[in-house]
């Protein structure tokens, strides 16, 4: 398997950062790609741009998911919308739980028990589940339902590959650390603040290496099913989500 055995791809949360980056890439290597999200602007624009389908769906909507998995046979799906919040369990509100819990990984269990089904008859497909350092790793500063969540969904492609055991159907869990994304703007309510606290002083990872990474793992050979990738800078690690800054020399053992 690989591109050249899939036709079509599902991508959620593909109005901008990892999403829209995995629409422009798997686009390029000949995909249908439907192309979920909120905005319906923005995916007007990508699909401008890169010939996708736009699907402007709220994926907390069951009813919504229901049609878009009938509108075709999908030989892709990549689950990668997801939100977050500031604080912890300690002071989290009721609306911020159920908003993480649809979108992190209600929506996801939905749309794999919808369109997996249709690749394991045919012998042919792939998931791919963005995950997040945050459902392997505790750390402060974390918001705990997100963290939960992202377990959940670690939890989940490792279940997958089991209930999928004796089909040519494959599943990958990418597990990005800190990506220059909208979602730390959204975080703070401010894209400029969060632009300089988060990322003007880091070589933090972009977008396009987690849609290379995910296109990596779909190009694969058949006999090859990448389970689980690991995807940090190289500054970062994730003991204490210790991030080096450009501004800083690097520790030297001269």
């Amino acid at each position: 398997m690989g591109f050249s055995d899939y036709r079509t791809a599902l991508v959620t949360g593909a109005s901008s950062g990892i999403g829209a980056a995995t629409v422009r890439r798997l686009s390029a290597e000949g995909l249908q790609v439907y192309a979920v999200a909120r905005d319906a602007t923005r995916l007007s624009a990508l699909s401008a741009e890169t010939g996708c389908r736009p699907c402007a769906v709220d994926i907390s909507d069951l009813d919504a998911l229901m049609a878009l998995a009938k509108s075709a046979e999908f030989d892709v799906l990549i689950n990668n919308a997801g939100q977050s919040r500031r604080g912890n369990i300690l002071d989290t509100t009721p609306e911020d739980v159920d908003a993480l819990i649809d979108v992190n990984l209600r929506a996801v269990l939905h749309l794999t028990r919808l369109i997996v089904p249709g690749m394991a008859r045919r012998d042919r497909g792939h998931v791919v589940n963005i995950s997040s350092i945050a459902g392997h790793y505790a750390f402060g500063g974390g918001n705990t339902v997100y963290h939960a969540t992202k377990a959940g969904i670690h939890s989940l492609s490792q279940q997958l590959r089991v209930d999928l055991y004796g089909t040519r159907v494959r599943v990958t869990e990418i597990s990005p650390a800190r990506v220059e994304t909208e979602v730390f703007g959204r975080l703070l309510g401010d894209l400029v603040e969060a632009k300089r606290r988060f990322f003007d002083d880091y070589d933090s990872l972009q977008p396009e290496d987690i849609a290379n990474s995910i296109a990596f793992a779909v190009g694969s050979p058949a006999r090859m099913n990448v389970a689980f990738m690991e995807v940090l800078p190289t500054q970062q690690v994730v003991g204490g989500l210790n991030f080096a800054q450009k501004s800083r020399p690097l520790r030297s053992d001269a």
